[in-house]
């Protein structure tokens, strides 16, 4: 089950996790059972991995020249804070499975937290032939197993401005390929500047703009070799759409400016379990499933914005702190023409 569940983390996150636990045990509790506890398990890393993705779209107020272009490096670390490592977890909403030691709930980790100690937790599933079979599982632990409070992400960015005061922007990471794994991203964004409208001997040495951008990513893992399941075409797929508003408020001085802004964002986060899986007791009974379930997780919060932005010539360098439901840092690198 870990498998399942974390392998969506571990590319959003782009974090190594390493793989362990039986998916056939959960599944043998029932299709509703397993899909109930992974939208919960996986739903604080979905909201996580939508906030991260959204930093970094803007690094100041003021809007670049007409016909200029500007390429960015960004780098952004989000926090997780821990309310977002555990969720209560109550037997009465599962059919299948309940507590070893009788609770009735727990607070049990999720993709970001760890088990410790470890949970087991008693699955019960019908075998055609003896009837109701019990077996016993430990429930996933996350990455905070491995001493993870993080999550990273980074993209390369370019923007164009056609207009005065007009800012296009398109963000993206190359797609990128292991044996086993597939990940990419790309986002387009607009920015306006308010302020550029009103003529400049009657206003103060300050940017107003506007923000508006859609981002996407996508991954996916093929783990058809795992010795721990039989069935074909065994994947993990994820989609993470989300756009965001936003007001950015700065100063319009030609060294060093600071910027302030608050935002909104809104996205969905979709994890497909696809192929073919075998659920076995190891003995008599087998029954084949096929995609098992889809998982849909919202993402909706309201952020606040806070940073600094260093000119030099066509050099810049800014930093920023987010305040959300995940706080963040951002560091960008910037080079205008």
């Amino acid at each position: 089950m870990k498998k399942i569940v974390l392998i969506s983390i571990a590319f959003l996150a782009m974090t190594s996790v390493k793989a362990q636990e039986n998916v056939n045990d959960l599944l043998a509790a029932g299709i509703s059972d397993a899909e109930r506890f992974t939208k919960d398990y996986i739903a604080p890393a979905s909201e996580g991995l939508g906030y991260g993705i959204n930093n970094g779209w803007f690094n100041n107020a003021k809007s670049p020249r007409r016909f200029s272009f500007q390429l960015s490096v960004i780098g952004n670390i989000g926090f997780i804070k821990d309310d977002k490592k555990s969720f209560q977890m109550n037997v009465a909403d599962y059919e299948n499975i309940r507590f070893e030691d009788g609770s009735s709930s727990k607070m049990v980790a999720t993709a970001l937290g760890h088990n410790d100690p470890e949970i087991r937790v008693i699955i019960t599933y019908d075998d055609p032939l003896f009837g109701n079979q019990e077996t016993t599982l430990v429930l996933p632990t996350g990455i905070g197993a491995e001493g993870v409070d993080l999550i990273p992400t980074g993209f390369l960015q370019a923007g164009f401005s056609p207009f005065k005061g007009t800012q296009i922007k398109g963000r993206f990471i190359p797609k990128i390929e292991t044996e086993d794994a597939k990940i990419g991203l790309y986002g387009i964004g607009l920015q306006q500047e308010f302020t550029s409208w009103l003529p400049a001997d009657k206003i103060l040495p300050i940017a107003v703009s506007g923000l508006v951008a859609y981002t996407h990513l996508d991954g996916s893992y093929d783990f058809t070799d795992a010795e721990f399941v039989e069935g074909e075409n065994q994947r993990v797929e994820t989609d993470v759409n989300t756009v965001l508003f936003e007001l950015i408020v700065g100063t319009n001085l030609k060294i060093i400016n600071v910027y302030g802004a608050v935002g909104y964002i809104t996205g969905t986060a979709t994890t497909d379990l696809l192929g073919t899986y075998r659920v076995t007791d190891g003995f008599l009974f087998s029954e084949e499933i096929n995609n098992p379930f889809s998982i849909e997780n919202d993402i909706s919060g309201v952020r606040g914005t806070v940073g600094a932005n260093l000119k030099l010539g066509f050099f810049s360098l800014n930093a920023d702190y987010n305040i959300a439901e995940f706080d963040s840092a951002t560091l960008g690198i910037n080079f205008s023409f």
